[in-house]
């Protein structure tokens, strides 16, 4: 459990303030807050690891206070992956170990040191994004004179989702990017700064995960001319974009597999996992052939160098890129090639467009691929969305993200212990450039997971709008990028990925959670308007059943946010614990603290949330 007066360091400016270069030494420092009740820290000392071996470094008080001592060191930047941790003790007594996992008094491993990458290169506009996910088929929908394919079962607008069955990938309701482009007005007036769109290429489902061409927009889209538009308005408007790439399959109508099967002497054949019984697909559906990234031309074409898929759409205008099912690219059996997949992506990212974006999409704990020299970030389900669910969750009866199970409802000291071992194990560089979500396209609505309903908004105990409102607040005061599920500012439900793709419903307003809305621009308006929460460090004060506490700490700003999930005692934290100058409280939501005994207290009602500016 954390406490407010526990030794701190992450890798936000505040605590190491210099842009790791290889074989440079930069300073790394921690804070040490006095504690009348344990041994005085007297002996900061620096362990880190060069190639493979621990190194030592003492380090030096740099300054002191009331409230406690910062500790600098030099760390050698000797790998162009460093990891390292802190020793503390009262001379050669009571000794700690300080990791990205917490304070310990005992022998650790090396799994949760801190970790830094010089070749992460994060572009510097990411950590500053509120992001918008749009389904394109289910945003808005615009004429485009085109008939509906023979695989696709129109839908009108209000007709509720097909979300099992056979027949939910075909489902078509129409959506354009032409609509997506009509409603950018609604992203600005949120707050958002990027737009994520799900794939736009020509494919045979209303997903289009299963492309059957990487190189044209699909028609019932409205083509590449559609594409083009909305970039420019977007980019107009002063929003990025991100598109979606599936690199590790196509749909079995692909292009490439069409030659694949049609002669084996054609090049395409080297492209998928033939075998004397048919092919390696995704997951074992044969819709989805997998591709075999031991295929130079394959590379070629896809992802490496300035003719392949990624840098011709990076050149159209695309901000970055998602790519789909990251974790099991080039992945089977005895083969891994998943590295060198998404170094060659990166450096053809990095050749294309200098400022350019790679996301991975990853599902469980993505660490061993985040060294730092292929994705910049993951969707961190594993660190972020799976324990805000267990934290929030409600009566919902939903299913725990494809376990056999309902979501857990799990105290704060066990959903804080999870993130912190999750965010350990990567480079603070892939933390930051994460995205948070609540839900996406591929599960639950959060809406439903932190109160239930099935068909429509049922709130079973009263308390569910407001558990999703606390949601938002923890989405946009921690690190990472927030990325906004459309519909779910308004209140959308829905009990599993296909149910939760809805049709967003323009034309019935009056259906529209007014409350929630409102919640969602003030909770982006909070984040746009402080540096600390879109750059700064976390450090974590308090968490203990239903409330949980924490700073963003930067060295222009420190915010504290305090988070109820229901009615519970108040938290008090020593005002020595928010650093020596604390010169006033302002509220920006919720109630207001109060000052007592040398104590900020922070009140206990819930669910609730509070983020005030210390200092």
């Amino acid at each position: 459990m954390p406490r407010p007066w526990d030794p701190h360091h992450d890798g936000s400016p505040l605590y190491r303030p210099e842009r790791p270069v290889l074989g440079r030494r930069i300073p790394v420092r921690v804070r040490v807050p006095h504690v009348p009740e344990e041994p005085v820290v007297d002996h900061v000392v620096l362990r880190s690891v060069r190639d493979g071996e621990p190194v030592f470094v003492a380090a030096e008080r740099e300054s002191a206070d009331d409230a406690g001592a910062w500790w600098m060191a030099d760390l050698d930047v000797h790998n162009p992956l460093t990891s390292y941790r802190f020793l503390l003790a009262e001379g050669r007594s009571h000794p700690r170990w300080l990791n990205g996992s917490g304070v310990h008094r005992r022998d650790v491993t090396d799994a949760h040191d801190f970790r830094v990458s010089t070749e992460h290169r994060m572009p510097d506009w990411v950590p500053d994004q509120i992001g918008y996910q749009v389904f394109p088929d289910r945003f808005e929908r615009t004429a485009t004179g085109l008939p509906t394919p023979d695989w696709a079962t129109p839908a009108d607008w209000d007709d509720p989702v097909v979300h099992r069955g056979r027949t939910a990938g075909s489902q078509l309701y129409g959506g354009t990017l032409d609509g997506v482009r009509e409603r950018l007005d609604h992203l600005t007036h949120l707050g958002a700064t990027l737009l994520y769109l799900t794939p736009v290429f020509e494919a045979r489902s209303n997903h289009r995960y299963d492309a059957v061409s990487f190189d044209r927009v699909d028609p019932l889209l409205g083509g590449d001319a559609a594409l083009s538009a909305l970039l420019d308005a977007a980019h107009g408007a002063g929003l990025r974009v991100v598109g979606d790439l599936t690199t590790n399959h196509t749909g079995s109508g692909h292009d490439w597999f069409a030659l694949a099967q049609a002669d084996e002497g054609n090049l395409e054949r080297e492209f998928y996992l033939f075998d004397g019984e048919g092919y390696a697909s995704w997951l074992g559906h044969l819709h989805l052939p997998k591709l075999d990234h031991r295929s130079a031309e394959l590379a070629r074409r896809l992802y490496d160098g300035p003719d392949s898929v990624v840098a011709r759409w990076l050149r159209e205008g695309l901000d970055g890129w998602r790519v789909d099912v990251a974790n099991m690219t080039g992945r089977l059996a005895a083969e891994d090639l998943a590295h060198q997949v998404a170094r060659t992506v990166r450096r053809t990212v990095e050749e294309t467009r200098p400022d350019g974006w790679l996301l991975a999409e990853h599902a469980h704990d993505a660490s061993l691929d985040l060294d730092g020299t292929g994705w910049h970030g993951t969707m961190d389900y594993s660190g972020f969305t799976r324990p805000a669910w267990c934290w929030l969750s409600g009566p919902s009866g939903v299913d725990f993200m494809g376990l056999p199970v309902d979501v857990p409802r799990l105290p704060a000291e066990a959903v804080v212990a999870t993130m912190r071992d999750v965010h350990a194990a990567m480079p603070w560089q892939s933390f930051t450039g994460s995205t948070m979500h609540l839900d996406s396209h591929d599960v639950a609505r959060f809406r439903t997971v932190v109160g239930g309903g099935t068909d429509g908004w049922v709130d079973h105990d009263g308390l569910g709008r407001e558990r999703h409102l606390v949601g938002v607040a923890l989405q946009m005061t921690m690190p990472g990028v927030p990325v906004v599920f459309a519909g779910d500012e308004i209140g959308l439900t829905g009990v599993d990925g296909e149910h939760a793709r809805t049709p967003f419903p323009w034309r019935r307003r009056d259906e529209w959670d007014e409350a929630t809305l409102e919640a969602y621009r003030t909770w982006m308006a909070v984040r746009r308007e402080h540096v600390a929460l879109r750059r700064g460090g976390l450090r974590w004060l308090a968490a203990d059943g239903d409330s949980m506490t924490y700073l963003r700490e930067h060295p222009e700003q420190t915010v504290l946010v305090h988070l109820t999930r229901a009615p519970t005692q108040a938290t008090r934290v020593p005002l020595r614990a928010l650093g020596p100058d604390v010169r006033g409280v302002t509220s920006i939501g919720g109630e207001w603290p109060v000052v007592e005994g040398g104590d900020l207290v922070l009140p206990g009602a819930g669910p609730a949330a509070l983020a005030v500016v210390v200092g």
